[in-house]
């Protein structure tokens, strides 16, 4: 007897292929057989009537931000309730393994508004090995981890606007390498935040190389998306030639007024390079907004030496008034070479419960509620928030968002953070809008097309060689959904609310969303780097005085395959 049956349903299967009538068999967590009208053929434990209902992969969230929450919260009900069955962690640069003790309380500071910081959490770990086995213990969907950059600098050269010295450069290649051995499936980069933003693009060249002899892809949050949005992406795409490293563009837009339209340019940037024979992904987001914390849109100077610097130069009236000019009249780093419009910024969510009333209101609102400048409230809520404030920038262009979509390097990222009160509503909502709005109303992607770029495409990225696609013998992750019911519900003024039509959810076989509720199960695992067994051997320890320790080197990885 087989643990579960699947029958009536419409499989499409990931690959772009149109969807066919079939049933679906699903035992110790593999799909085991798919084939037409098998109810008479096959004892199951348990069956699912899915007349009328797709049966997809589960959907691949190539950019999370669910680091912490994953563990902390391990319900998750966010994003499985919308099909996720991967989601890729340590974006931007900023995370939490591998990491030392100084370092992860900075970082813990640094990113409190994308994360969160839960009571009492144990961090138990110091090595990317620890952080993928503390998922292991059992998480709600499947995690793969990308190696942070930033998070990498901090520990090694620390927070100054300096180029690394060679002993330094040497020891993060190490430490990137060891995270890759131990299961990473690449790096990420945050050049918009600090201390990655430091950086110059010799250092970043050589990160790549590392990835590229194991196979891995560079991941960047790349050093604007705005005034210099092409030049940066350029130095992307030029960064991948140099190494012979895989890119992937992770939240790929054009935003800001200098880019309304711009998207095209983007994309025939991206032809060139793969006509070339560069290897390159995208991901993005379907919505305008986007959403990163307060503090981020600073000139980069103001947060050099780390946090406690920062908050003392937001205090200190010459510099309040240096970073006021940039920010209103010359354009920062940190905001994308672009001048801050008051108006498109939004308050997501604040740690300090004083400062509620701020969340759902921009920061021209707020201002022009109390009668000061909104140079003033920013400065207000930075420092009184211990700089957690989270953001919506109201900055998007829809013609860019349709055309990147539809382009053949196209994967799906909710870039979702999942903390405060009034969180993007990508977080609950981004790939059941992608088959309501896009595929359904809009028309932009065909359906078959849109759960490729989902799942099939995606796994492909990750090298994974039996997740992402429905066929026999690969892992039942699965999700079960109403293509002409199936919609997201979550608004910006009511962010938390689960999709409709989506009835089912299955990780490695096991449901997490059942008839539309979640279960308790924690069925997720660590998904691993491919092709661990033919990884070059890490180099001994460089002789160098890092900022703060390195983080110990742990045992390498089992030699095995992905899981």
């Amino acid at each position: 007897m087989t643990d579960l049956l699947i029958t009536g349903a419409t499989v499409i299967d990931g690959t772009g292929s149109p969807g066919v009538r079939a049933d679906v068999v699903v035992d110790a967590g593999r799909i085991v057989a798919i084939g037409d009208y098998l109810p008479g053929s096959v004892s199951a434990g348990r069956t699912i009537d899915a007349t009328g209902l797709v049966v997809a992969p589960g959907f691949i969230d190539m950019h999370a931000h669910s680091d912490l929450q994953i563990l902390a919260n391990p319900d998750h009900t966010a994003k499985v309730s919308q099909g996720v069955t991967l989601e890729v962690l340590g974006q931007d640069g900023l995370s939490f393994a591998p990491i030392d003790d100084p370092t992860r309380t900075a970082v813990r500071r640094q990113i409190a508004g994308w994360n969160g910081e839960p009571d009492d959490f144990d961090f138990s770990w110091s090595t990317v090995a620890g952080y993928l086995d503390r998922l292991d213990q059992g998480i709600a969907c499947n995690a793969a981890y990308l190696v942070p950059q930033g998070t990498l600098r901090m520990m090694v050269v620390g927070t100054a606007n300096r180029p690394a010295t060679p002993a330094e450069l040497d020891e993060m290649k190490r430490l990137l390498a060891q995270g890759l051995q131990q299961g990473a499936v690449g790096m990420s980069s945050g050049l918009t935040y600090t201390p990655g933003m430091f950086a110059d693009t010799t250092e970043l060249v050589e990160l790549c190389k590392v990835l590229a002899e194991y196979d891995g892809y560079y991941s960047p949050h790349q050093r604007s998306y705005g005034k210099g949005a092409l030049e940066a992406y350029g130095e992307m795409i030029d960064i991948a030639r140099q190494s012979g490293c895989a890119l992937h563009l992770t939240h790929a837009t054009m935003n800001f007024e200098p880019n309304k339209g711009r998207g095209v340019d983007l994309l025939a940037m991206i032809d060139e390079a793969l006509a070339d024979g560069a290897d390159i992904t995208t991901d993005t987001y379907p919505y305008l907004p986007g959403a990163t914390t307060l503090s981020a849109i600073l000139p980069s100077w103001s947060a050099e030496g780390g946090s406690d610097a920062l908050l003392a130069r937001l205090a200190d009236p010459a510099d309040r008034e240096r970073i006021t000019y940039e920010l209103e009249q010359i354009g920062t780093d940190g905001c994308h070479g672009c001048v801050t419009d008051w108006n498109t910024i939004e308050i997501g969510g604040v740690k300090n419960a004083t400062l509620s009333g701020a969340v759902g209101n921009t920061v021209a609102e707020i201002a022009a509620g109390i009668g000061k400048p909104p140079s003033w409230v920013f400065f207000d809520l930075l420092i009184r928030d211990n700089l957690a404030t989270t953001i919506l920038q109201h900055v998007g262009h829809e013609e860019n968002v349709q055309a990147i979509m539809k382009h053949p390097t196209h994967t799906g990222g909710s870039d979702a953070i999942l903390v405060g009160g009034k969180p993007h509503p990508r977080a609950w909502g981004t790939f059941p809008r992608y088959l309501s709005q896009y595929v359904r109303e809009l028309g932009v992607l065909e359906l078959a097309d849109c759960i490729h770029h989902l799942t099939g495409r995606p796994a492909k990225r990750l090298r994974l060689t039996d997740r992402g696609l429905v066929r026999e013998g690969y892992h039942a992750d699965l999700v079960l959904f109403d293509p002409a019911g199936v919609r997201d519900t979550a608004t910006f003024d009511n962010p938390r609310q689960q999709a409709e039509g989506i009835p089912w959810v299955l990780v490695d076989g096991v449901p997490v969303i059942e008839n539309g509720h979640r279960t308790d199960a924690l069925p997720g695992r660590a998904i691993r780097r491919t092709d661990v067994a033919s990884a070059a051997p890490v180099a001994p320890a460089a002789p160098v005085a890092p900022a703060g320790p390195a983080a110990p080197a742990g045992p390498a990885a089992p030699e095995e395959g992905p899981r």
